[in-house]
């Protein structure tokens, strides 16, 4: 079941443009600070140089990833147009990097002024944009399940950054407040209720659209942004009531949710209508595979919480997650959606006299592929890394950054032949 599109309400290429390349660049820095940091940043996820890492990829690349994406999808999947797209995305991505740039150095350093700063300037302009989502929503039915999955993933994002804020400024000041707890919450409404919610609502247009598999099934779609924003809720309340119990159990919930939103997927993809696997679906299968993996991996520490304080078990979870996971989803999606757009603004450019430049024109086939195969290795090594940090910490920080570097490459290279193509166009509408 799949909502319906109006590309003739898309914003401005430059609007979302602007987050898809610069998204690349933080996971860059997150590589580098690993390989700079080495062995010691892997021993635990509350070392400064983790934390910073972490928030470089989950704010950095995942959130300005997907605000850019939402900025190009209101207005075509939802009706829902944005005032002035063009200004709010200047205002949202400048403090977007600059807070997450601020937000590293402050863990870094661990400067109370540079937290608090941080925190006060992510939380301003997360809420700006929701403020503007929210004004351009208001009215729109849910007729789809992307759109009440849209929706409801504002309502996630708004928790996480609340979380965010009050964990910062705890941090800075001192403030007497439950850090680990807070800290599995805030992740958990970030990856389950921000960023899985948004996902999933994503998944059900652009998997039947680009990987040409049937549409996912209605009562599920319906229903699973539903559930998880659900079981979050419980998490919360159980995390104020201190009930070890019912956190184990909304836990194991939200695990099972999401694993059958992987199978599903993978069932789907499995009757898909086209025989050639391209990057995209690689990215997609990877995904799929660790998310399964580590949601596996939550299951088994909700039902026997020992598990989570064995050897490298968080940050193996958190790898698998983020960068097994979200990150080849996000990529994959990013990859395909950039090509789409570049080639949906040159058709419209070409006023259908002249014809745009096919898809894989612009970005090749050949190029996304190999940076796929830089990024799987990135990811063994930053596995391996869990087991031998000694070893391996170092060459998996450089093999992450080189291989989103190639990934900014990529995206960059496809801009160039956008802007030739539309140069190209110029020349022959202006000689008819």
């Amino acid at each position: 079941m799949q909502a319906l599109l109006s590309f003739e309400n898309a914003p401005p290429f430059a609007a979302p443009l602007r987050f898809f390349l610069t998204a690349p660049l933080f996971a860059v820095l997150a590589g580098l600070l690993l390989a700079w940091s080495g062995p010691q940043l892997m021993a635990s996820r509350w070392m400064p140089g983790a934390l910073a890492a972490t928030h470089l990829v989950t704010v950095g690349f995942m959130l300005q990833v997907m605000l850019g994406a939402l900025i190009q999808i209101l207005p075509v999947v939802a009706g829902a147009n944005l005032r002035r797209p063009l200004l709010v995305a200047r205002i949202v991505h400048v403090g977007l990097s600059v807070g997450t740039l601020m937000l590293a150095a402050g863990f870094l350093a661990g400067t109370p002024w540079l937290l608090s700063t941080a925190a006060l300037l992510l939380g301003s302009t997360l809420l700006y944009f929701l403020a503007v989502c929210a004004q351009a929503l208001l009215g729109v039915p849910s007729t789809s399940p992307t759109i009440r999955g849209l929706k409801l993933a504002l309502v996630g994002l708004a928790a996480v950054v609340g979380l965010g804020i009050v964990m910062a400024l705890a941090l800075a000041y001192g403030w007497p407040v439950p850090l680990s707890a807070l800290a599995d919450l805030h992740a958990g409404w970030g990856l389950g209720g921000w960023a899985g919610v948004l996902l999933v609502a994503m998944a059900y247009v652009v998997v039947p659209m680009f990987q040409l598999t049937p549409g996912y099934p209605a009562r599920p779609s319906w229903w699973f942004p539903v559930a998880m924003l659900t079981l979050l809720l419980l998490w919360s309340a159980a995390v104020l009531a201190n009930l070890a119990w019912l956190i184990r159990v909304s836990q194991a919930l939200a695990a099972i949710a999401g694993i059958a939103f992987c199978v599903l997927t993978l069932r789907l993809q499995a009757k898909r209508r086209r025989a050639r696997a391209d990057a995209t679906y690689r990215y997609w299968q990877l995904g799929l595979s660790a998310s399964v993996l580590a949601l596996l991996m939550l299951l088994v520490s909700s039902a026997w919480p020992a598990a989570s304080e064995q050897n490298g078990w968080t940050i193996g979870f958190g790898i698998l997650i983020v960068a097994g996971g979200f990150l080849p989803f996000i990529t994959g999606m990013l990859y395909k959606i950039s090509a789409f757009l570049s080639w949906l603004h040159l058709q419209n450019f070409g006023q259908a006299k002249i014809p745009a430049p096919a898809m894989n024109k612009i970005l090749s086939d050949n190029d996304t592929h190999r940076q796929m195969l830089a990024y799987v290795a990135a990811l063994a090594l930053l596995l391996g890394a869990v087991i031998l940090p000694d070893w391996l910490a170092r060459p998996a920080g450089l093999a992450f950054a080189a291989a989103n570097g190639w990934l900014f490459w990529n995206l960059a290279n496809a801009v160039r032949r956008y802007r030739l193509a539309q140069a190209d166009m110029a020349e022959k509408l202006a000689a008819l």
